[in-house]
């Protein structure tokens, strides 16, 4: 046994003086000696039945933590997951994946066997840092305990630095038990990603100024950079008299879904996107995600529209569209200026001109959308359209973490969500909302006037890590989660008829319902929650009215009809 201060108490100590409260993990032997280190520290640890729930959980932390960072400057919005070795990170891929697409800053560890042992190819070998690049901003092994300080504050400035995301180190267990004297390094303020070049925020003020029908589509980078960053996006709107969308595939709230210029989310449907983008301008900012979930026959626009795009991260600007304006900057910094600069340049007539095209377009997608997801009325389960209209009226202030899949664009078209309420997974595959909600309900936690936080979750997805409900049971958190129960996965039914085409009665629909179905109330009670069926519509409310204001983790599954 080490009796000095060893790299893994460096670790810890780092994590301390960095801001960090807890560490999410699945321990294994490799990691034996941080387990030993966090026993002496003042840190927290989180456990996950499965690698890939420990890094949901620290996803769903660090973006509801980043919103409280938006409001103190004293937090560091950062995720700490802690893996077993090459099994645990393979585990761990799906939801480091849904990080990545998330944005989310996080900072991943898993042991790894000493340096000196692996010419014996023991059991649970394998290239870490490999497996994890594609998934990460920044992966790499620490190979001497010497390089532990600059690697540790290195981990956490790439992580939070823009565009945030993932970051992966291994920990060799000789490292990690290897006595130092050094100690960990400041980290330092962290950049935002600037204002922006002021040549192409004019040529942008321009472009807009001369545009018949501007349209703005703001993507999550937006909520990522700040509540101001969202109030800048509707000066910017203001400014020109912009149509505003939010991207496909939106899974935060990027501008206020109330306001009178605000029209929808675009929807995945070829058709419905490509007509909502079809004018002359277009304004794309944060954007990440705006295509279709399979390939699209015709351009999602027209290939002569002018296109400006303003992004923190470069890869994005001008990535899938050619950009007549790029700017590279902080979303909130530059909407900020840019509406500056386009306010000058336009006259009110001009401005009204455009509102009253947005007023036309508005009427025609209510037109089209107000009845979405209301279904079969003579089915005695609830539709999808009651169950978020009755969540709407108990938990309109609630924290929602999201992955309803095909409850998602209800929510999004029939509740007007807050900014800073909202977050899904933004990544697709399923199993992260529900760890991200039990992250999510630890982050909440920690305030001093917490909100409630809600799960929304698809019974396929809830399958997927049904486990999870251990973790916050364990911690006695604050969660309510409800489930959209269809009883099989609507998703992939969906997409069958739009890939194939057809009527459903044409299909046989292999692995693709539950039956005979899991009884997810008795599943969600044997890992400690309160849980509860709900049947019929009129049920609803009063089952989540009593979850909200009991303690510690509720499951409500409502039976839903497609």
């Amino acid at each position: 046994m080490t009796g000095g201060y060893t790299g893994a108490a460096l670790i810890t100590d780092a994590l301390e003086s960095y801001g960090v409260d807890y560490v999410f993990g699945n321990p294994g032997t490799t990691e034996l000696p941080i387990m030993n280190a966090l026993a002496e520290s003042d840190l927290e640890y989180r456990l996950g039945l499965h690698e890939d729930i420990a890094i949901g959980m620290a996803g769903g932390y660090a973006q509801r933590r980043r919103y409280h960072s938006h409001h103190n400057d004293s937090i560091t919005p950062v995720g700490v997951a802690n893996l077993h070795i090459t099994p645990g990170l393979a585990h761990g891929l799906g939801n480091l994946y849904a990080a990545k697409i998330a944005g989310a800053p996080l900072v991943v560890t898993a042991g790894n066997h000493s340096t000196d042992f692996r010419h014996e190819e023991p059991i649970l070998s394998g290239r870490l840092a490999d497996m994890a690049r594609q998934f990460c901003k920044w992966s790499d092994e620490v190979r001497d305990v010497a390089a532990l300080p600059t690697m540790l504050r290195r981990a956490f400035r790439v992580a939070l630095t823009p565009p945030t995301g993932p970051v992966f180190l291994a920990l060799p267990l000789d490292v990690t038990m290897a006595e130092t004297d050094a100690e960990p390094e400041r980290l330092g303020p962290i950049p935002n990603a600037g204002g922006g070049d002021p040549a192409q925020l004019e040529h942008a003020a321009d472009l807009l100024a001369e545009a018949d029908e501007p349209v703005l589509v703001v993507g999550d980078g937006v909520a990522r950079s700040g509540a101001d960053a969202v109030a800048a996006a509707v000066d910017l709107a203001e400014a020109t008299g912009a149509r505003v969308h939010g991207e496909i595939l939106s899974c935060e709230v990027d501008f206020p879904t109330d306001h009178e210029q605000w029209v929808s989310y675009l929807p995945t449907s070829e058709g419905l996107a490509s007509m909502l983008m079809n004018t002359d301008t277009i304004c794309f900012v944060g954007v990440s995600t705006n295509t279709t979930l399979t390939r699209h026959e015709e351009a999602l626009f027209n290939p002569d529209t002018t296109c400006i795009h303003i992004s923190d991260d470069a890869w994005q600007v001008g990535k899938n569209q050619p950009a007549d304006a790029a700017v590279v900057g902080d979303p909130g910094l530059v909407l900020q200026d840019l509406a500056e600069r386009a306010q000058s340049r336009l006259s009110d007539d001009v401005v009204a001109d455009r509102l009253e095209a947005v007023a036309d377009v508005n009427a025609m997608i209510e037109a089209k959308l107000g009845d979405y997801g209301e279904g079969d009325g003579d089915d005695p389960r609830a539709s999808k359209a009651q169950l978020v209209d009755a969540m709407e009226r108990v938990a309109g202030d609630a924290a929602i973490v999201d992955e309803g899949v095909t409850s998602k664009f209800v929510m999004l078209n029939r509740w007007d969500l807050e900014p800073e309420q909202y977050i899904s997974n933004k990544g697709g595959g399923l199993g992260y909302g529900l760890p991200a909600a039990v992250g999510a309900a630890v982050a909440e936690a920690q305030r001093d006037d917490p909100q409630d936080v809600v799960g929304f979750v698809g019974d396929g997805s809830y399958q997927y890590y049904p486990h999870t409900i251990y973790s916050a049971a364990r911690y006695d958190l604050d969660l309510t989660v409800v489930i959209s129960d269809n009883r099989n996965y609507r998703i992939l039914k969906d997409n069958t008829l739009a890939l194939m085409g057809g009527e459903e009665d044409d299909y046989e629909f292999v692995g693709m319902d539950f039956e005979p179905e899991v009884d997810l109330v008795k599943n969600a009670e044997s890992h400690g929650a309160r849980a509860e069926r709900v049947e019929t519509p009129d049920e609803i409310e009063g089952a989540l009215e009593d979850a909200l204001a009991r303690d510690g983790p509720d499951v409500l599954d409502v039976l839903v009809h497609d």
